[in-house]
């Protein structure tokens, strides 16, 4: 495994696997297809990228002005409907798909009680102001995903279609045997 920080698009070559975490909402809706035919064009014809990205069960819509304005410049939260209309105009196949529901949920809160009690250190390093504004997008956050339409999606594409084994064993067979190379 290599670790390059460059932007996606100046990214060349071919690779078995592509993974993408928490980055697709920040591409911008204007830039999806742009987005998905560049993850094209870096796998090679078996090879499958994973996209983890933070979407919206409801209607496409728009990013709230506090978070737009104050947390994520530029941010957008998809829509499935968005998202799935992209990677089919890239002519990518969806070989797999899972949303997390109420996960995130638990991940934000998570945040939202460390921050809590590293609250006086955080006050210390920024502002009062800072610490503020993080409390209320945490709160905020951990809200939406618990009663709002907010959710993350999960999705394995390829180029063509039996990229990706049939069934989901696959992922745990090969965690099962990275854990017993690892035990023994």
């Amino acid at each position: 495994v290599a670790f390059r920080e460059l932007d996606y698009r100046q990214l060349t070559g071919q690779f078995d696997r592509v993974v993408s975490v928490g980055m697709m909402e920040h591409v911008g809706i204007g830039h999806f297809d742009e987005y998905f035919l560049k993850i094209r064009e870096l796998l090679t014809p078996d090879g499958y990228a994973f996209i983890h990205c933070i979407g919206r069960m409801s209607q496409p819509g728009t990013t709230g002005p506090f978070i737009r304005k104050y947390i994520f410049p530029g941010a957008y939260v998809p829509a499935l409907s968005e998202a799935f209309a992209a990677t089919e105009r890239c002519g990518l196949w969806c070989d797999d798909m899972e949303v997390l529901r109420l996960h995130y949920r638990y991940t934000v809160k998570h945040w939202r009680e460390r921050f809590a009690e590293n609250r006086a250190r955080a006050a210390a390093i920024y502002d009062e102001r800072f610490c503020r504004m993080g409390e209320f997008y945490l709160a905020a956050v951990e809200l939406d995903f618990l009663h709002g339409s907010h959710m993350v999606f999960q999705m394995l594409l390829s180029t063509k279609r039996d990229a990706v084994p049939i069934t989901r064993d696959f992922m745990v067979d090969s965690e099962r045997v990275a854990r017993a190379k690892t035990a023994g």
